[in-house]
């Protein structure tokens, strides 16, 4: 059993939760665009006042690894490395895309279905995979312009629940289909998604190279241009 500190940054949501023993303690989160490198150190302080625990109490970091925003991974991974090292405590990485995915099953509670998270991108693209209640992936992490028909081949055998920031691009486009798409619309990146699987890996001692790691960017990073006016 462990106090873990969950951070989540691969999406617009910036969020660290605190959990002792697999349970969440406190959570601080911002949809604000762009707070990321503002707001992020200010919900760790105010976490571990929340809950009267000085830093040294911390016994892991669990980040979530993304894909996501370019920017909001490095921040998130900085925090979290600076903090392993400072404290010289393990880190832990945790699928982002996972994370969101069990959530929506332990809500639902439903296993003759699958689970879908899907992280907004650029234009119709997302970010997704597909998943067992139980964890296990159906369909690897992949980058995926949407149309009508994403997922009918699945679909045709097994309902599919979908959730995440980019689920409701698929949700409009898919206006007309069967009930075999279930939307989850209360289930996004959030680090109190993190919980149960920081808890697990902390127990069997599932940590990440703290000097090498790197978030999962899936795609490049590509600069945008300046207007000129």
């Amino acid at each position: 059993m462990a106090t873990i500190l969950n951070i989540e940054t691969s999406t617009a949501v910036c969020s660290a939760a605190l959990a002792k023993d697999g349970k969440i303690i406190a959570v601080q989160e911002s949809s604000l665009p762009n707070v990321h490198a503002e707001k992020l150190t200010a919900f760790i302080d105010s976490l571990l006042k929340e809950a009267a625990l000085p830093y040294s109490s911390i016994d892991a970091i669990a980040i979530g690894t993304g894909p996501g925003s370019y920017t909001g991974l490095r921040i998130g991974t900085s925090t979290a490395k600076g903090l392993a090292y400072s404290l010289d405590k393990p880190m832990i990485a945790i699928p982002t895309l996972k994370a969101m995915a069990l959530a929506t099953a332990d809500i639902l509670k439903r296993k003759d279905i699958y689970y879908c998270s899907l992280i907004d991108a650029r234009r119709l693209e997302v970010y997704c995979a597909i998943y067992t209640f139980e964890g296990n992936e159906i369909m690897p992490v992949e980058a995926k312009i949407l149309d009508e028909n994403s997922f009918e081949d699945i679909l045709n055998n097994t309902p599919i629940a979908f959730a995440g920031d980019g689920m409701p691009k698929l949700k409009k486009l898919s206006a007309h289909n069967s009930a075999q798409r279930i939307w989850a619309d209360e289930i996004y990146a959030s680090a109190k998604n993190m919980v149960t699987l920081s808890e697990e890996a902390f127990r069997e001692k599932q940590f990440a190279d703290v000097a090498y790691y790197e978030p999962f960017y899936l795609k490049d990073f590509v600069a945008g241009k300046k207007t000129i006016q």
